[in-house]
Formats: C-alpha cells, structure tokens, sequence
C-alpha cells in the first residue's frame, strides 16, 4: 500500500484491508482488522464528508458545528515516556477535539486543553514506524497508515495522538486527511457564512446562567453609545465629549461609531479633519489622567494634506485645544511588524523538542529578540505614562495606519497609569475599546485566514499579552487578574467562532452577512437571546464575544482567573498625590516630540515658523534618568502609576505559554487519576536526583 493514495471510498478501504495484510508490507499493521473499519455505504473518508450532514459532537457544540471524522480508541501521549489517555478523537468543521474515554456519551464541558480550532494549526504531521514523517496538507497525499498525528499549534501547544494496533487503521488514515482538509476550508471561509452557521443550534441553557455568572455583564463592549458614555463619566474628563460622527462609518470606516472629541469642537468642524490624516483616522480620547493629562492617538499626518485657514483652525483645536502643551510620541522606536513577526517565528521554532542543544538554548533565546521587543515596548509605555503623571500635557500616540502599535501603547500606558484596567472586567473592556473597537486587524495579524499575504502577519496582540504578563509577574498584587486568564485569552485570539477576532473592525463586524438567527444571537447581558433588544442598541453579531468564557471553560477554571491577592474589586481611575501644579511650560500651543526619552520641539506640518523652545528647556531625564526628569522634581512614581524594570535579567520568558509543547512541561497537567500524579512526582523527583548528582560539590 506504500506507493499507492487513497482514491475515492474504494482506495480507502484497500488501504484498510492492506493494514492487516502481514507483518513485512511496508506501512502495514498486523492484527488491525473487525468492525468499524470501513466508513458509512456511500461515504467518502477522502472528502469532508461530516458537512453539513455529519452529527453534532458529543459536548456542546457551536452554533453550525459538526462531526467530518472520529477515531474511537485513539490516545493522547503525554510527552515522552509519560503514557497516554485513551479516548476519541474527533475532526469538526470547526476544531479538532479530544475526548477522553472509550465511549463519550455525555455531553459534557470540553475542556480547553482537549481542543484546539482548526485555524490554530500550524502543521500536522502524520508518522509511521515504516515511513518518513509527512506534512499533511489538503492537496497531500496520505500513502501510509499514520501510527502516529503531532498537531503543532500556533499557540506553542503540542498535540500527540496514537493510533494503537486495534482495528484503528481506517479511521486513523480518514481523521488524519479530514483534519487536513478542515484546516484549510477554514481558512478559506473568511468572512462568508458558509459552513459556519446553520438554523437550529442554541447554547445549553446551564451555559448561559454561567456565562453571566462570569461578570460579562460589567464588560463594555463600546458597541453603543451608553457605553462610551458610561466611561468616559467614569475618566472624569471635563472638556470632552461623545461624537456620532462615525456612526454610519462613512468618515472613516476602520473607527468605531463614537468618538471621544473635544467639547467645544462642533461636528461640523470635525469633519473637516479627517481628510488630513492617513486612513482619515483622525486624533480622539483614549485616556484622561486624574492629573490633567490626556492621552489620545491618531494616523500619521496625511503626506498630502495641505488645510487652509479653516481647516487649521479645526486641526489645532482637536490637537490642541488650550489644554496645554502637546507631547507627539510615535512608534519609530518600536519594532516593526515584520519584526515581531520574525521574532516570533523564531521563538515558536525555538521552543519546539529538541530544537537547538541545551547548552545553546539561551543564547538562541536572545537571537530571537521577542524579549528585546517586549523590553522596548514596556519602556516607551512607561516613559508615555510618566509623562502624562508629572506634566499636565496631551500625549498622542501617532502610527502611521494607528492600527498595530498604537493599540499596544495605548493599552500599556493605560495599564501602567489606571488600577480599574487592570482588574479583571476593566482589562476585558479595555481590549475592546482600544484593540476591537478601535479597528485592529485581528485576522490579518494572526494568520488565521489562508488568502491574507505572509507579509500582513504579525502577532501584535500576543506581543501585547506578553508585555502585560511581565507587569503582572513584576506587579502581583496590582492585578485583578492570574496567568491562566493571560493563557485562555492567548489561547483564545486563534479561535475564528469569537467576534473579537473574527473581524478586523466594528463596520466589518456590524455589516458580515451571517443570518442573524434567534438561537445565534449573543447579547452582553443575557447571553443568547431571540433577537430585536430595545431601541437603540447596536446590531448583534452571530457570534459572541471572547469574554463569554463559560462556552469554553468550566467554572473551576474560571474561578483560577481571578486574582485573590489581587485588589478587592474593580478599581475607579489612579487619584492624584497632590494637587495640580502650574503647567510647566507657558506656550499653551507649544508642540513637542518624545523620543528616547527626550523632549524636543516639533513643528505642526503646517506651520511655517520653528517653534519656540520652552522656558523651561532642558533634558527632561537630567541627572535623574528619563524616568525621573519625566515625572519632575521626585523620582517616586505618584500613587496608582506601575513602574516596570527593563534590565535584562528582569524581563522573563512565559514559561507557561511558550515552553508547553515541550515533554517536560506537559508531565502532570494530563495525568488521569491519582496514581498518574503519583508517577508523574516520581519521575521528575528522579530527575531532580540525576541532575543534582551531576552537579559540582
């Protein structure tokens, strides 16, 4: 059977006849024969044959969701020599699952390490005691009878199944190519409703009571107007308003609805504005400090834009508007997307078994600069948050399309400056402000569409989730929130049946053309409803939000997302130390630049004459660092404001995160009953005694 493919529904059952032929046949098996070998009369094994007619899986679902293929008595190895778990194995359309037992008949919770959505792989890997290891794709073809299926994910997970020697041979050669084949129709659906959703499927009502018992409901999703109204009360910013300009996308369609705008800048006089700047995404409010400082982000300067003597006006006004001097930071000190998606591949390649020797390992480690990358971002968060503390000034975060970087910085400076986002519904409401809302282009930067270009991938958000890792590894106690939420939302960003995800902004999400069913309609109060809601509220999304965790996770495993030593509930914003100081410096139209942690005057592209330098001028860092200069006359960070060490040895790798893939990360985390805890122990004290011995005395 080794030289020839599986052709249509007789070349698979040949294939499964020729398993059990003899034990010299290449490829073969000995004993794999008795029932269940061959497929249903009339099936395809080659074909996705599950969609549309396949059944529902055997744990609640999701909405459209059904079985291609499944191989009963499959296992999951645990790493090396660390045994295995027997159950089934299951190809959806939508993910690959794995369900522990020999026959799953309830329909219980799947639990999130058993599954990983089909978009998630990256490579599938089929091995055979008597052939190479072959990368499977949709146009591959399978000559063998894989003994063994190694799922390598996009989250640094590593899945392992064997095929045991027990009448598996068919279902292992069918699962192997139907999971092939799935992958990459995923992909190729995009946005289109095809495949991913059908009338008739609603959530368990259980699941929904736990969905709200997560505290989704205190999560803004800044999908209407009460809530950019709610929050912006909530920031106290006097002087600022809510505009619907954007409410019909039509000024610039990556941004939300509602923007933050000055107060005393009419409608009228925003419009005029748009024009000016890349991708018309013009400045708005994304933070204002308890102190007086604002923080907004915006596009580049449009290369083009030449405004008149009324177009200036309204441009200084949103800039500007008497609220002191304006501090422009931008992103040149950043790495680049194709930066972080080197680093990134190189780190996932890194953190692979066996991949480079241990003595060389750390030394790799550093050539893939993820944590220089991470080091830079924290220390530009840091200098913008000190910044905003001690000077009373308006920093704007300026990116050329304000899509990647400004969604990291922003969310950083807040973390550092604000305690309420860093409890738990305050940072779920922050990542959809200013990364969903705000227009990030999710499925570009994850890859988790076939047709986008390689060159658009970039993991910006994981980049994000690592930074705000480091602050919760050097802050404990100021987060309201543990690493295993970090994971589950890191986890999570792969998964295409979330509208976080799924879109890369509000119109996309608001306008897809999936049908908005009455069992397919999620709402943040409630979970899923019959549709209509009140007056007044945004268009509903098939698909809910990534915040609603019970979906996904049970209820013990949600409860590990809160943080017990952290703050006793969601915090209000950071209270000011002392009261306002006089503005430092006089000119309230004074423009300034931020880079490597110095001020510096910068021109409006608009203006013709130099700007003045302030009376105050000098090197804001001085004797005291950049820190220091930048907060003002104390190096002691005000009350609220997080501070985190960049040297060296105080950024970390996520162990947890990037290095469980590896055998010995994996020991203990599948271990089926006590007696399996019991071994795992002794194995790694043994361990512990062989490396102990080798040491030096």
């Amino acid at each position: 059977m080794a030289g020839q493919g599986c052709q249509g529904r007789a070349g698979c059952r040949s294939a499964g006849r020729d398993a059990g032929a003899g034990p010299g046949a290449r490829g073969s098996f000995p004993g794999r024969s008795g029932p269940g070998a061959p497929g249903p009369p009339g099936q395809s094994p080659c074909a996705m044959s599950g969609a549309p007619g396949g059944r529902r899986p055997p744990f609640p679902g999701l909405p459209g969701e059904r079985v291609l293929e499944e191989a009963a008595g499959a296992r999951r190895r645990r790493g090396n020599g660390g045994g295995s778990v027997p159950g089934t194995l299951l190809c959806t359309n939508r993910r690959l699952a794995f369900v522990p037992g020999q026959a799953p008949g309830s329909r219980g919770l799947l639990r999130s390490e058993d599954e990983v959505a089909l978009p998630c792989i990256h490579k599938l890997v089929a091995a055979s005691s008597f052939s190479k290891p072959k990368v499977l794709t949709a146009a591959s073809t399978l000559k063998f009878i894989p003994e063994e299926l190694a799922v390598f994910c996009r989250d640094f997970r590593l899945l392992r199944f064997s095929f045991p020697e027990n009448g598996l041979a068919p279902q292992a050669f069918r699962v192997a190519n139907a999971i092939a084949q799935a992958r990459e129709a995923a992909a190729r659906l995009g946005d289109a409703a095809d495949g991913w959703a059908s009338p008739g499927e609603a959530i368990p009502e259980e699941e929904e009571e736990e969905e709200e018992d997560e505290g989704s409901s205190t999560t803004l999703l800044f999908e209407s107007l009460r809530d950019w109204e709610e929050e912006l009360q909530r920031l106290g910013a006097a002087g600022w308003r809510v505009s619907a300009v954007n409410e019909r996308f039509d000024m610039a369609p990556s941004l939300p609805q509602y923007l933050w705008v000055p107060s005393g800048l009419l409608d009228h006089d925003l419009k005029r504005t748009f024009g000016h700047f890349q991708e018309r995404r013009v400045p708005r409010l994304c933070w204002h400090h308890p102190g007086g400082g604002d923080l907004l982000r915006a596009a580049s300067f449009h290369p083009a834009s030449e405004p008149g003597s009324e177009d200036v006006r309204c441009l200084e006004e949103l800039l500007l508007g008497g609220r002191g001097p304006c501090v422009l930071a931008d992103t040149a000190e950043l790495p680049t997307l194709a930066d972080i998606q080197l680093a990134h591949l190189r780190l996932r390649a890194l953190c692979l078994p066996g991949a480079v020797a241990e003595d060389k390992w750390l030394s790799a480690l550093e050539g893939t600069r993820w944590l220089d990358h991470v080091r830079s971002c924290l220390r530009k968060a840091a200098e913008v948050a000190s910044l905003l503390a001690g000077k009373r000034c308006s920093v704007i975060l300026q990116e050329p399309s304000d899509r990647d970087l400004n969604c990291l910085l922003a969310s950083l400076v807040q973390l550092l400056g604000d305690p309420h986002a860093r409890s738990l519904p305050g940072f779920q409401s922050l990542v959809q402000r200013e990364w969903v809302a705000a227009g990030h282009p999710f499925p570009r930067r994850l890859g988790l569409l076939c047709q986008d270009s390689p060159r658009e991938e970039a993991p910006v958000f994981l980049l994000f989730l690592d930074c705000t890792w480091q602050l919760l590894w050097q802050f404990p106690a100021h987060f309201g929130f543990t690493e295993a939420f970090l994971l589950a939302l890191h986890d999570s960003s792969f998964s295409p049946d979330c509208s976080t995800f799924r879109f890369s902004c509000q119109r996309q999400r608001g306008r897809s053309s999936l049908p908005r069913l009455p069992s397919q309609t999620y709402r943040r109060m409630g979970g899923w409803q019959e549709p209509g809601g009140h007056r007044g509220h945004p268009k509903p999304c098939s698909f809910p939000p990534v915040w609603a965790w019970g979906r996904r996770y049970s209820r013990q495993q949600r409860e590990q997302f809160r943080n017990p030593a952290g703050p006793p509930g969601p915090a209000g914003p950071p209270t000011p130390s002392t009261p306002a100081e006089p503005r430092p410096w006089g000119e309230p139209r004074l423009v300034l630049a931020l880079a490597k942690g110095s001020l510096c005057p910068h021109p409006l592209p608009w203006w013709s004459r130099p700007p003045q330098r302030p009376p105050l001028w000098g090197s804001p860092s001085g004797s005291q660092g950049t820190l220091g200069g930048l907060l003002g006359t104390s190096c002691q960070p005000p009350p609220g404001l997080l501070l985190p060490c960049t040297a060296g040895p105080c950024v970390r790798l996520w162990h947890r995160c990037y290095l469980r893939g590896l055998p010995q990360e994996q020991r203990g985390r599948l271990a089926p009953s006590l007696a399996g805890l019991t071994e795992e122990l002794q194995l790694l004290q043994e361990r512990l005694r062989a490396w102990n011995l080798r040491r030096p005395h």
